[in-house]
């Protein structure tokens, strides 16, 4: 049997490759191909490497100034970043939260990384955000000035733009106008508003309500300012996306960018279809099974690729918080979960590689029956 592993990594445990090892290791007397897939943030880059790419690495700002080393993927003039690697909640100092000041310079200075390397065609797979700038670093990065009243650099961060009186994107990295950006994003809510990028993700980035309201003002008048320099600045801001990574998804607009779902990315860019369509069983899965997963989660598009080319597909997870009969609507044949093993969530994540290899275990057991009646 032929038998295609297409996880997504289990955050806080094992990256998608660490998953895909775990799993095959526990199965026997199958083909075994493996790929890691993503939703278009943290896992794009691994997936990309998995498929030809080359590892590059540079050091960037992080979200609050310091040094990172943040590494990306090339593949002759194409490049796939992830600016969760340069400016995301996994690269703060501590892990201590900085709503206010976090930056995205980080990831413009990423872009730049990419088009010294010769790169044409950037993706950028945004998610695990830090900041709520509106991508203002990611312009600062790339060579643009924002300036307050007498005419001096602001500091980083979305708070620091309540004080910006003009930008002056003379310095903008002129590569940047002949670069074909794609904003990997799923997400399609708009900068501004109840539905923006401050009053929706701000508190997961340790926005308090009060902070909320100081970014999205903060916002509104960077758009504003930035409309003198960019007029297509206004309308950028209205559009789907543009809340993305704290604002990333709004500068990336501005930049030329144009969005496609990131998992649907990902899937293009493993040529995902073609190696179900070699399949008879596919096993996907991510950490955490949930609502949110609904959303056009990475595991849910493989299911989807999976029951578009009548290929037997099952989830493997942490844990699962989606009712049998949602399961089954979203395609799956069956879905095994390290909680039912070892429910005591510390213990499943520190021995989340073993758990999985029983798993596959169970998984080999089951393969016949789980492919019964259904042809590749």
């Amino acid at each position: 049997m032929r038998i295609l592993i297409a996880t997504d990594k289990f955050k806080g445990s094992l990256t998608g490759p660490e998953v895909a090892h775990a799993l095959a290791s526990g199965l026997s007397g199958h083909t075994v191909d493996s790929i890691p897939v993503a939703d278009g943030g943290e896992g794009t880059v691994d997936a990309a490497i998995a498929v030809g790419f080359s590892e590059y690495h540079a050091s960037v700002t992080g979200p609050t100034g310091e040094s990172v080393n943040a590494r990306f993927a090339v593949n002759g003039s194409e490049a796939v970043i992830e600016m969760a690697a340069a400016s995301g909640l996994d690269v703060l100092p501590g892990g201590t939260p900085a709503p206010l000041r976090a930056s995205s310079r980080g990831t413009g200075e990423l872009i730049v990384a990419a088009l010294d390397a010769g790169c044409t065609r950037i993706t950028i797979g945004v998610g695990g955000s830090a900041n709520t700038d509106g991508g203002a670093g990611v312009l600062a990065g790339l060579g643009a000035r924002l300036l307050d009243v007498d005419g001096r650099d602001l500091p980083d961060g979305g708070a620091a733009l309540a004080k910006l009186a003009s930008v002056d994107v003379s310095g903008l990295d002129p590569r940047v106008a002949t670069c074909e950006i794609v904003l990997a994003a799923d997400v399609d809510n708009p900068l501004l508003g109840t539905r923006g990028a401050a009053a929706v993700f701000g508190p997961q980035k340790g926005a308090t309500d009060a902070d909320v309201a100081t970014l999205d003002a903060a916002l509104a008048h960077y758009v504003g300012v930035l409309a003198s320099a960019v007029p297509a600045a206004a309308e950028h801001a209205e559009a789907a996306g543009a809340g993305a990574a704290g604002g990333v998804g709004f500068a990336a607009l501005v930049l030329g960018a144009h969005r496609e779902p990131g998992a649907t990315v990902v899937q293009k860019l493993t040529g995902l279809a073609a190696r179900i369509d070699a399949s008879d069983l596919v096993i996907t899965g991510e950490g955490s099974l949930d609502e949110q997963s609904l959303g056009g989660k990475a595991p849910i598009g493989v299911a989807r690729a999976a029951v578009a080319a009548s290929v037997p597909v099952i989830a493997v997870c942490g844990r699962t918080t989606l009712s049998e009969s949602v399961l089954r609507d979203a395609g799956f044949a069956a879905v095994y979960a390290l909680a039912d093993l070892e429910p005591d969530v510390r213990k499943s994540m520190a021995g989340a590689a073993e758990l999985l290899r029983r798993i596959a275990e169970t998984i080999n057991t089951d393969s016949v029956r789980l492919t019964q009646g259904v042809s590749s």
